[in-house]
């Protein structure tokens, strides 16, 4: 290892990568809001077939991001923290080289040029070049995600979050509410994407320069090595997580798929939560692994995760017992339908406060996560078609939540046997299972409460009151019986 990283071995912190971990925890909070909002006025200003398109566009949306990038923004947390600045602009020129290509690609894959296209996702052809330049021009933007964060200017990265977020809400659901028309919302869709790709070009060119080298073969290759089987496993793990979309797609109406969408809102929450932790301690855990201690990158792995499941296990909890009002208030009695798949998501998004995904991409475990995914793939999706049809809308998202504890158990006790720490020590399990308890309890305390007293009331009041309840349970308990960590 050379000085100049020796040297840049600093450990900032657990107060400092706090600070940075709630910088982004408050902006990606109100990017998850308006992404919230924007459907909830969607709803009310288009159709329902129009919707279910709008719906169906960000299944498409998500499933190329989950293959197009191939996780080349996220090999740079592990380049740039070890690249002296030439370097480090060879690297960033080569990320984006690769997600023209890969954008470009994508959109001939989701437009009526692609004769393989699936006979849902025709109905988005009608609307002509929009989608397919809009998804090409998405996925190159995808760096401006994580770039600034990678660098750790967390503050210039939150402020682009919150500005950009608030361009797109208010620009959606003005084209929505002032046409009510899927064409003009498509419009400002691409219109947003094209700005975005702006601010990351003047990113690029104010801190790097917009200049040459593109690429060195060399380096290049090492960076696809690196990042491929990492992009593999990143892919079949999102469309593991999207199976069940795509199983609802498939064997229900278009608005029973709508409200089964709906339900997957949560996975965007527990995101938010784990990307605005892990992103603020993934830099330093990079060094840690790069000047071998391995111990203090796990600990600092636990710490996250001790964080996200403080802060998301009450909100899952509260989602879980008042599913029905939440989905009458926001998106009305329309789809609540999608409280029952609520249910069943929450079960398995419990599991994912465990976060590995950094650990295994920093051990360059990617071959073993690949390997996984497609087993769980493989499972889910003739899972997810068979409680379908058998239980309807909820048991198509049955098979995923399975295979998320398949995943979890598998990946623990690879760590374990790679590091040599036991899965005991892998993670500070007494103080992630207090949160877990304290907002169970908290939530049947609320729930009672709420259907005794209040169970002729308006959903409104029903949410609010059991919302003030299990707050106020859950800060008592955690006041009453502070945690107390089982690792040092």
């Amino acid at each position: 290892m050379s000085k100049a990283i020796e040297a840049g071995v600093v450990r900032p912190t657990i107060q400092q990568l706090g600070r940075r971990a709630l910088t982004l925890g408050v902006a990606n909070a109100f990017d998850y809001a308006i992404q919230f909002l924007v459907p909830v006025v969607l709803v009310r200003c288009l159709d329902p077939g129009d919707f279910a398109q709008y719906r169906l566009l960000w299944l498409a949306v998500g499933t190329v991001m989950a293959v197009a990038t191939l996780a080349m923004p996220s090999s740079l947390y592990y380049f740039l923290p070890r690249s002296d600045g030439a370097t480090r602009r060879l690297y960033i020129n080569q990320t984006l080289l690769f997600l023209a290509t890969s954008g470009l690609i994508s959109g001939w894959a989701v437009s009526a040029w692609n004769p393989w296209l699936p006979e849902r996702m025709r109905v988005l052809t009608a609307h002509e070049a929009l989608v397919p330049v809009f998804v090409t021009l998405w996925v190159i933007a995808a760096l401006l995600d994580s770039l600034p964060t990678v660098e750790e200017r967390a503050t210039w990265q939150a402020k682009t979050i919150i500005r950009l977020s608030a361009i797109r809400g208010v620009a959606l659901s003005l084209a929505a509410f002032l046409t009510q028309d899927l064409e003009y919302v498509l419009l400002a869709l691409l219109a947003f994407v094209m700005f975005k790709l702006a601010v990351l070009l003047r990113y690029v060119a104010l801190h790097h320069g917009l200049r040459a080298p593109l690429l060195r073969w060399h380096a290049f290759t090492g960076q696809l090595s690196y990042a491929a089987p990492l992009g593999v496993a990143g892919a079949l793990y999102g469309l593991r997580t999207q199976a069940d979309q795509w199983v609802a797609a498939a064997l229900f109406a278009p608005a029973m798929f709508a409200a089964f969408s709906i339900a997957a809102v949560l996975g965007p929450l527990m995101n938010l939560f784990r990307m605005s932790v892990n992103f603020a301690f993934l830099p330093s855990m990079s060094r840690l692994e790069a000047a071998g201690d391995v111990s203090g990158m796990l600990k600092l792995n636990s710490q996250a995760n001790v964080i996200v499941a403080t802060l998301v296990c009450p909100v899952f909890a509260f989602v879980f017992v008042f599913a029905e009002e939440l989905v009458t208030i926001i998106y009305t009695g329309t789809y609540v339908g999608a409280a029952p798949v609520m249910r069943v998501y929450i079960v398995g998004l419990a599991a994912l406060v465990i976060e590995l995904a950094t650990i295994t991409m920093l051990l360059r475990q990617a071959p073993f996560v690949m390997g996984v995914n497609l087993v769980a793939l493989i499972i889910a999706v003739p899972l997810n078609w068979l409680f379908a049809q058998q239980i309807g809308l909820a048991g198509a998202a049955l098979g995923s939540v399975a295979t998320i504890y398949f995943d979890r158990i598998a990946t623990l006790w690879r760590i374990s046997r790679h590091t040599g720490v036991p899965i005991r020590g892998l993670q500070d399990w007494r103080a992630l299972g207090q949160p877990m308890l304290f907002s169970a309890l908290a939530a049947a305390f609320s729930w009672g409460l709420v259907y005794r007293y209040f169970a002729a009331s308006e959903p409104q009041v029903s949410a609010a009151v059991g919302g003030v309840l299990l707050i106020a349970a859950y800060g008592a308990m955690q006041r009453l019986f502070p945690m107390r960590r089982s690792r040092a």
